[in-house]
């Protein structure tokens, strides 16, 4: 999206919420790479999207600072939670430092691990799930969610897009984009779900559950 036309969609949306303004101006302080943060516009989105779906059980794949588990977690339900999963505990601090200051802090279940190993030890279904984790494993993280997610249930993947590079000739190093691309048309031939990609910062693609 153009920058002009995604200020003018910030200025005629929700501000941000005063903790995901301090959060954002920090990570873009001290953290490497803050542009995975999900930021203003994209961050209303999501917490727009979860409050339209109103889920008492979600999953995080990549939680990088914490800024879209705290978006997902303002529409959770009276009695819901938020597992929010990563592999890197470089950034366990900072999330954790947020996540302690907001209202939602008893419902969200920071955890350091693997979705793959972690999902067998626990006896969860999920209203949604959110896959931001390694570009180059989308395709494994969403079969292994898929059988956990109930019918009707929703899983939001992000970069789908991937800057424009899923229309590049592909580079034989670039298993990022090669991940994408795979994850891209393997989710189009599914007909276990309905499927949408919106053209969102980097694509966010909207998959319902049959």
């Amino acid at each position: 999206m153009d920058a002009e036309l995604e200020k003018y969609c910030i200025l005629h949306s929700d501000e941000e919420p005063e903790i995901l303004r301090k959060l954002n101006r920090d990570g873009h302080v001290n953290l490497l790479k803050p542009r995975m943060m999900s930021g203003h516009f994209q961050g209303r989105v999501l917490a727009m999207l979860s409050k339209m779906i109103a889920p008492r059980r979600i999953l995080e794949i990549g939680t990088f600072a914490g800024y879209s588990a705290l978006c997902f977690a303002e529409g959770l339900t009276e009695d819901g939670l938020i597992y929010t999963l990563d592999v890197n505990d470089e950034i366990e601090e900072f999330a954790t430092r947020y996540f302690e200051q907001s209202v939602y802090k008893d419902k969200i279940k920071f955890i350091i691990a693997d979705v793959e190993q972690w999902l067998p030890t626990v006896d969860e279904v999920f209203d949604l799930v959110f896959i931001d984790g390694n570009k180059r494993h989308y395709d494994r993280y969403y079969e292994a969610v898929l059988p956990r997610v109930r019918k009707g249930g929703f899983i939001l993947a992000d970069n789908t897009l991937w800057d424009g590079k899923v229309l590049e000739p592909i580079q034989k190093n670039d298993t990022q984009t090669q991940g994408i691309i795979m994850f891209n048309e393997m989710i189009a031939q599914d007909n276990r779900v309905e499927k949408v990609i919106l053209p969102l910062r980097d694509g966010l693609t909207l998959i319902r559950k049959k």
